[in-house]
């Protein structure tokens, strides 16, 4: 189990990682100012210029880049923050522990977050949109950003499973106010663990960086003044920083594979009875890393995963809102902590499941097949890899077909 970038590991990553070890520079910061930039100042850079965000700072996972954005942003008690009930159980943590409430809101037929319901559930005390790119394809993110534009609000991107990809010709994390990507081992680059926060403001940045480094500014270009908040030590590993510049530098080999891959299944699979595809608002833009079929009933759909030996999205478990136990019971370490249980910012939100019908419909009645990323948790067990060759891309798309033909037939 793993995403396509572990696959792409190789002497470029590794070479890296020496240049760091013969040195024994396992930090990043070089304190001798003759010192070449270290690996994580580096991607940091690379990034910037690869997706034409403002600043990059890399952290030590994509759940540390969301709670960065948040704080940054000014995100705290007493605000609420919009997300999908399709996502990460990260993306609802990270606003959680910054003390706000967790607005759910349903996905359309694109399994993103639906602009319409998102509009439904503005209230006086929502802060934030936290649009998530489910599946490596971008959320609606021109509807979004009119809505948040249009009610004060922040935009922020969940790129974890999509970076490299792109929305109508412009970088996942440069439309938002943040965007947060991840390096884990499931994603589409990755260094092991790891994450990178995109954000556009400048004075955001500033405090993005301080939040990641004990209150320090950028480069720790100055001891802490007056202006100083604290912060926590989220920084990346200089380690982390050389796997993940190498993987960046080959993303597009990366990309470009993924999408050769997953054309030849779908041309493999052809057209299906009683079969429809996920719904993407940008095609080009997709990483094309997942493989969507979305059937009539939820009973149509369970078969076909049951005889290739998958599950259905809603069963597939970690990125249900239904199948996140601390989420429905609003379990903190302590009793009092925010958002639940603070008298001073009390809030009425409860959660339970089928809350979302519209959502537990789409994801009842889909299945995914994986390309790039292997991962059961995400109900994508069954697929191809972007090293499948085309008999092997021809077998997946046999059983796909079969099993489709059969269970159609019977019902």
């Amino acid at each position: 189990m793993s995403g396509p970038g572990y696959l792409f590991l190789g002497d470029e990553e590794k070479a890296l990682v020496t240049r760091a070890l013969d040195t024994w520079q396992l930090n990043r910061y070089r304190f001798d100012e003759t010192a070449e930039p270290s690996m994580v100042f580096t991607l940091e850079r690379e990034f910037e210029q690869r997706t034409g965000a403002a600043h990059c700072l890399a952290v030590n996972s994509c759940t540390s880049a969301l709670l960065t954005a948040l704080a940054a942003l000014g995100v705290g008690p007493g605000d609420e923050v919009i997300v999908p009930g399709y996502t990460f159980i990260a993306s609802i943590a990270a606003i959680v522990h910054r003390g706000a409430v967790p607005v759910l809101a349903e996905i359309d037929e694109s399994l993103t977050l639906d602009p319409e319901d998102v509009a439904r559930r503005i209230t006086p005390a929502t802060k934030a949109i936290l649009a998530v790119h489910m599946l490596g394809a971008p959320a609606a993110l021109d509807e979004l950003r009119r809505i948040a534009d249009d009610h004060g609000l922040f935009l922020i991107e969940d790129a974890a499973q999509a970076t490299g990809g792109r929305y109508r010709g412009r970088a996942l994390g440069t439309i938002g106010d943040a965007g947060a990507f991840s390096l884990n081992l499931f994603k589409i680059i990755t260094s092991g663990d790891g994450g990178l926060l995109t954000i556009a403001d400048d004075t955001a940045y500033e405090r993005a960086f301080a939040f990641h480094d004990h209150g320090f500014k950028p480069m720790r270009h100055g001891i802490a003044d007056a202006d100083s908040l604290f912060g926590l030590n989220l920084r990346m590993h200089e380690l982390s920083g050389a796997v993940a510049l190498g993987q960046l530098r080959k993303i597009d080999l990366i990309l470009e594979t993924l999408r050769k891959q997953k054309t030849a299944l779908s041309e493999a699979i052809g057209e299906l009875p009683g079969v429809e595809h996920r719904r993407l608002n940008d095609p080009d833009g997709e990483c094309h890393s997942f493989f969507v079929l979305r059937f009539e009933t939820v009973e149509v759909a369970r078969a076909v995963a049951a005889k290739l030996g998958t599950t259905t999205l809603i069963d597939s478990g970690r990125h249900y809102y239904g199948n996140m136990p601390q989420l429905i019971s609003r379990r903190m370490p302590t009793a009092s902590e925010h958002p639940f249980g603070c008298q001073a910012h009390p809030t009425e939100v409860r959660y339970e499941p089928h809350m979302l019908p519209r959502t537990d419909d789409i994801l009842g009645r889909s299945i995914t097949l994986s390309v790039g990323v292997v991962d059961g948790y995400l109900g994508a067990g069954f697929g191809i890899t972007p090293l499948s060759s085309p008999d092997e891309i021809a077998a997946v798309a046999t059983a796909v077909k079969s099993a489709v033909n059969e269970v159609v037939a019977r019902a």
